[in-house]
């Protein structure tokens, strides 16, 4: 069955998470990406850890379904492959240093007037332009320069996101960049340069913070797990120590966790509960009540009487946990894919389409289509051995 890309070559200059990370989706729906790397070490992805069978977790997570080419772009020979491979490329994806293709020629103005169907699209910390643009952008970084930092964590301290949010947040929006791109050079026949910063795929997501502090009002506290504004809304803790997250939205629910859950009718009259401000002024008093009840029980009698109340919840699930997860195992989410250490479990992208099943090939070893990606380009034994012999691939 045909894929929706799968007439679409995409050549990335890209390390670690947000590029690799947009290039993997753009792969899930067929393109073939031909991930260009450095000669011998690869991605320094490569080496975060060696978690996923003596594979790096990050390089495992967003480097199926590519071909690896080796390149060193300095020497002369290596760079004039590149650019023969762009000939037939629709997309280039780089996350280098600001300015290093453009001093390489394969800048978006260089390669616009040559190959004017090209999209190119630059990843970066703060863009392409502005007194940041040189300024290194690593993923805590720029959690800290948007604000997310602001607003996450405990009261005493603030809490980086546990995984590589800003890294996410821009790889999603050059994906989403690059289909519109390609959607538009359908009407216009032409191509595009998206640009996309991580500072600013992370501020577009902390839209909720700034509207909330709109012309200088007081931000949002930091409050751990539990929500900033709402009472209960957060994690509990079971008798058998386990955690529960439970979320109330409004008074009829409220209602039904104190006659229900609680088996406690008065408590939600009493002054200092029956409303959201009120519960929200005097958080320690109800935890406190709250937790007296749910010490007596375990977990599952918890979430049964949460269920029952029809109060929204969830179990705070550690990874193990979630591999195991029964809604994922009934819905066939995970699918083997090969690595250079095997056959390796992977997540099927988000959303299940009727038209068509996600391509889910291997992870490449480093350099691993090299020679035959540089026949397609004409160059044949000699010229494939020498530039072995001369550590260029």
């Amino acid at each position: 069955m045909p894929l929706p890309l799968d007439d679409i070559t995409v050549v990335s200059l890209e390390h670690a998470i947000a590029a690799p990370f947009c290039t993997r989706q753009l792969a899930d729906l067929g393109a073939r990406v031909i991930k260009v790397e450095r000669p011998g070490s690869g991605d320094f992805a490569r080496d975060y850890d060696s978690r996923t069978k003596g594979l790096a977790s990050h390089f495992v997570w967003v480097n199926r379904s590519k071909e690896s080419l080796t390149l060193d772009l300095k020497q002369p020979q290596a760079l004039a492959a590149l650019k023969d491979l762009i000939v037939n490329a629709d997309v280039l994806v780089q996350n280098l240093a600001p300015g290093a293709t453009a001093r390489m020629g394969l800048g978006y103005d260089a390669l616009s007037v040559a190959h004017p169907r090209l999209i190119v699209c630059d990843i970066s910390g703060y863009g392409n332009d502005g007194p940041y643009r040189d300024r290194k952008a690593y993923d805590l970084l720029i959690q800290s320069e948007a604000g997310f930092l602001s607003v996450t964590g405990t009261p005493q301290e603030p809490s980086k996101a546990g995984n590589s949010i800003a890294d996410i947040a821009a790889g999603m929006y050059a994906y989403t960049g690059i289909l519109a791109a390609l959607m538009q050079r359908q009407k216009t026949g032409q191509g595009s340069h998206v640009d996309v910063s991580m500072l600013e795929a992370l501020c577009e997501w902390m839209g909720f913070p700034l509207y909330y502090t709109y012309e200088g009002a007081a931000a949002p506290s930091r409050s751990g797990a539990s929500h900033a504004t709402i009472y209960p809304y957060g994690p509990f803790q079971a008798g058998d120590g386990k955690t529960i997250m439970l979320g109330l939205q409004n008074e009829r629910e409220w209602r039904a966790f104190c006659d229900q859950v609680l088996l406690q009718p008065a408590v939600a009259s009493d002054p200092r509960f029956n409303s959201n401000a009120a519960r929200n002024e005097n958080r320690e008093a109800l935890r406190t009540a709250i937790h007296e009840t749910f010490q007596r029980l375990t977990a599952q009698e918890v979430v049964e009487r949460l269920d029952q109340a029809q109060i929204a919840n969830a179990r705070v699930n550690d990874m193990a946990d979630v591999w195991a997860h029964p809604q994922l195992q009934a819905r066939g989410r995970f699918r083997d894919v090969g690595s250079p250490a095997g056959m390796i479990s992977a997540l099927l992208p988000p959303g299940a389409n009727s038209s068509f099943d996600y391509r889910m090939d291997p992870i490449p070893a480093v350099g691993q289509h090299s020679e035959a990606i540089l026949r397609e380009l004409g160059r044949g034994d000699a010229e494939i051995a020498s530039l072995r012999a001369s550590s260029a691939i």
